[in-house]
């Protein structure tokens, strides 16, 4: 790597204090927020007058002027009092919604590392203000304007603001821009301007920052404006046919335009909204944050997990165990960062010879370092020491301080850094040089032992370097992570950097141990249940990577590791189906990113876990990107849709259940709402050929629409999920709303909710009973069945909201009968127990024919014949190629 390319001496570091909290707050209220566009909350009045612009809501107040006009004032109140209801509920479903997608907002922030009152600290970017000291890595979003003050091989990416794919190089005369990416390398910079007084701020003024439609609601559009011209075409003939029965013109146009307004569920969208945003909070609540709200969708249909290893399959909490160097090995005892902890050789404490072999390769390891330890904040015994930085060079500097290295601090003063080679993925190690007390430099180097055990690098013999090589891809078959260190004294610092990385002198091997979670194996098995395939990529050795893959049982509980193909296999072209594989080792990121290519050319819905820089473009191609929220980049975290505030897998699985929960309340609303617009319409039509001259009112079939869709519509969006809902396969991404049987369910119950309503309004009218009341109420109390009799568990507690709705819709429903003014209104007349009775047996009728319907044609009993043969082919492509 030439010095072009950013690799050039950073100086002897400075150490810059930093702002104090209180100055730091005085500038914030001062400056403002450093955010680059506030979103404008929407007046009330705004809001009201889209709900009443609705075309359906327009319909209805054309509605309300033509029954005036005609003096039917009856229905002029009924039709009013529907508008009010469903404008109230529409706003207030769209200010939660807001609300719950503002409140993600504001988790899903940005942060930045900051120096203050010289302590590093980690806060969020919006509190960053003019004169903080911002501390640079690889993988972070730059927070503010900046001028740098210290530069480290900074290689930057400007793209978002110039529109240059090429990343620019970076030294202390630089400035810095807010929203660029810091590619490589790090550095220290001081904030020159922050929010809309930053370049990216001065762009995003002249932005648009409305929020485009979900893909989903997309579709539920189109099916709306579908259900739309269908519902439209249903009414002209009840309009037509009333008329020929000699009817008034206006009573039947006010019926038809009732009834058309009954029977599309016109708040669906609003409906759909709120079950995103909510569902997105419910994720957040389980430590998935949703960062954008079509992942919700998205993460019901994900049919492969492709995970990386350490800290998601691992603990991530990374302990030097074994330190070998050509003279002695050593194993290190205690756990996490605390640096504490026996050295043993043979079985026996290390004496004072052992421990001075090893302390040259460790304080290498030190001195080539970005991490720092932070001591416990307290005294409580829950408090532990903790890795600032990468969690493997945090566990190399406990390990140096255990084996009885130098003074972390003494050795940072005595040997400073004046130039460094930071680690990338493709040179796969890092290279450091320091000034030491006796002149000339002393060069640093730590890297995969691949990239470290040539002959190109080093000056040991090759005997030397095939024993190395040996005790590598032993400790590697352990399941360890290797490093190979290297040093060597140089008169003066190498130019490039990278020119220092020859003829050094092999000090050692570290074999790091990163421990499976203790439920990673039941998490896979989840995954597997769930129809889920998943799989390996991880830039670590092929050995470690079977080893893991066995441990935590990725292939199941019989299979072993035994095909592991490397990012060179992939790039070399020698593997004819990548998806045939799964556990991939020393990828680089073009290679994920074809792996992730493979999977979704086969129709797979992708989820792809990430932390680093170089993690970005896979996770932006996956059709789910998760990073890790704890230890992940910021990149890793913006590019991402899914952040895990905890980094576990297992909150990947409690997602898709959770995805899978609000698509399939969402298909549940539709079944619902439409069998039961369905029902009416059919109602309206077949009743006169019986022999019912006018089924229903107006007034009528907009109290029913209002007591269905408005109350236990809205809180079936809060169903728990399905008990069996991971242990089917997903749903295809191309598979229609109303597909995966839920057409035959809303055809099924629509047909027996009209029959039943019917045959009760005939069997009235033998007795001479109120017969229009009684369809009136037996409609209702169908629906209401079927609201009760579509739930997986249909007379559980988990949801007392709907309870509550169906008892209140009940009790709303008697009124109309029994409460003199609402009957006068609606144009209703008490019933007799007699009759009574008959009507509320409509209600066992409904729930029954849901509970079938729903049994029969559940999602993912009913597949394409094609679709299990594609699935049995592909199952024997797999195990063929394994």
């Amino acid at each position: 790597m030439s010095p072009a390319e950013g690799e050039t001496g950073a100086g002897p570091r400075r150490r810059m204090p930093g702002l104090t909290q209180d100055e730091a707050a005085r500038r914030l209220a001062e400056a403002g927020r450093n955010e680059v566009s506030v979103r404008k909350t929407r007046p009330l009045y705004s809001r009201v007058l889209a709900q009443l612009g609705d075309p359906l809501m327009m319909v209805l107040i054309a509605a309300v002027v033509l029954t005036l006009a005609i003096g039917d004032h009856a229905d002029s109140v009924v039709i009013g009092l529907v508008i009010v209801v469903n404008t109230t509920v529409g706003v207030a479903q769209e200010i939660r919604a807001d609300n719950a997608v503002v409140a993600l907002s504001a988790l899903s922030a940005p942060h930045a590392r900051v120096r203050r009152e010289d302590a590093d600290r980690d806060v969020p970017a919006a509190t960053v203000v003019p004169g903080d000291v911002l501390l640079l890595a690889e993988g972070d979003i730059v927070a503010a304007d900046a001028a740098i003050d210290e530069a480290a091989a900074l290689l930057v990416d400007e793209s978002m603001l110039t529109g240059e794919s090429v990343p620019v190089d970076k030294d202390a005369t630089a400035s810095l821009h807010a929203g660029t990416v810091v590619v490589r390398g790090r550095g220290v910079a001081t904030v020159t301007a922050t929010g809309r007084a930053s370049a990216l701020g001065r762009i995003a003024a002249l932005l648009d920052d409305r929020r485009p439609p979900t893909p989903l609601q997309l579709r539920l559009a189109s099916l709306g404006r579908v259900l739309a011209a269908v519902t439209l075409v249903l009414c002209a003939l009840v309009l037509a046919q009333g008329l020929v029965r000699g009817l008034s013109a206006g009573t039947m146009a006010v019926t038809a335009i009732s009834l058309a307004v009954a029977a599309v569920p016109e708040s669906l969208p609003a409906v759909v909204t709120l079950a995103l945003a909510l569902g997105a909070r419910r994720m957040a609540a389980r430590h998935a944050l949703v960062r954008r709200l079509p992942a919700v969708e998205t993460l019901g249909s994900v049919s492969v997990l492709a995970t990386d290893k350490t800290g998601t399959l691992t603990e991530g909490r990374m302990v030097v165990q074994h330190v070998w160097t050509p003279r002695t090995t050593v194993e290190l005892q205690g756990v996490g960062y605390e640096p504490e902890g026996d050295v043993l050789t043979g079985g026996r404490l290390a004496g004072p010879a052992e421990r001075h072999e090893v302390q040259e390769a460790l304080t290498a390891t030190a001195l080539c370092n970005d991490a720092a330890l932070r001591p416990p904040p307290s005294a409580s015994p829950d408090s532990r020491w903790e890795a600032i930085g990468d969690p493997m060079e945090g566990a190399l500097l406990t390990a140096a301080v255990k084996v009885g290295c130098p003074d972390l601090t003494e050795l940072a003063s005595t040997h400073p850094r004046i130039a460094e080679a930071p680690f990338d993925s493709l040179r796969r190690r890092m290279t450091t040089v320091h000034a030491v007390p006796s002149g000339g430099v002393l060069v640093c180097l730590k890297g995969a032992p691949e990239a470290v055990l040539a002959a190109t690098v080093l000056t040991d013999s090759p005997e030397t370097l095939d024993l190395a090589r040996a005790e590598a891809a032993r400790f590697a078959a352990g399941g360890y992570r290797v490093l190979a260190v290297a040093s060597g004294l140089r008169k003066e610092t190498p130019r490039p950097v990278t020119a220092g990385e020859s003829g050094l002198r092999l000090l050692g091997l570290v074999a790091l141990s990163d421990p499976p979670k203790p439920h990673a194996a039941a998490t896979l098995a989840s995954c597997r249940a769930a129809g889920i395939t998943p799989i390996l990529v991880t830039g670590d050795h092929p050995a470690t990577a079977s080893a893991v893959a066995d441990r935590v049982e990725l292939l199941g509980p019989n299979a072993t590791a035994d095909h592991v193909v490397t990012g060179e296999d992939v790039a070399a072209g020698r593997v004819p189906d990548l998806t045939a594989v799964r556990v991939f080792a020393r990828t680089d990121p073009q290679q994920k990113l074809d792996i992730v290519t493979a999977w979704r050319a086969r129709g797979a819905i992708t989820a792809m876990t990430g932390d680093g820089v170089n993690d970005g473009p896979a996770l932006h191609q996956a059709d789910i990107g998760i990073a890790m929220g704890g230890r992940g980049t910021e990149v890793a975290r913006q590019a991402a849709d899914l952040v895990l505030t905890d980094d576990e897998l297992s909150t990947v699985v409690a997602a898709i259940e959770e995805g899978r929960r609000v698509f399939d309340n969402i298909r549940r609303f539709l079944v619902y709402g439409m069998a039961g617009g369905a029902a009416e319409i059919l109602v309206m039509l077949i009743g006169p050929l019986l022999g019912l001259p006018l089924p229903l009112r107006a007034g009528q079939i907009l109290w029913i629409n209002l007591l269905t869709h408005g109350l236990t519509g809205v809180a079936m969006g809060a169903e728990p999920a399905s008990s069996g809902v991971m242990h089917r396969p997903p749903r295809r991404a191309d598979e229609h709303i109303l597909g995966g049987g839920a057409w035959q369910q809303l055809l099924l119950t629509a047909a027996v909710v009209t029959g039943v309503s019917l045959s009760a309004a005939l069997i009235a009218r033998t007795w001479g009973a109120p017969w229009q009341s009684v369809l009136f109420l037996a409609l209702l109390a169908a629906q209401l069945g079927v609201v009760l009799g579509l739930r997986d568990r249909p007379m559980a507690l988990d949801n007392p909201f709907l309870l509550a709705s169906v008892l209140a819709s009940a009790l709303l429903a008697a009124a109309a009968l029994y409460f003199p003014p609402l009957g006068t209104v609606l144009d209703t007349e008490p019933l007799g127990w007699k009759a009574a009775c008959l009507s509320t047996a409509c209600a066992p009728a409904g729930f029954l024919a849901a509970g079938l319907a729903r049994a029969t044609f559940r999602p993912g009993n009913r597949r394409h014949p094609r679709e299990r043969v594609a699935d049995l082919a592909r199952h024997e492509a797999i195990e063929s190629e394994r």
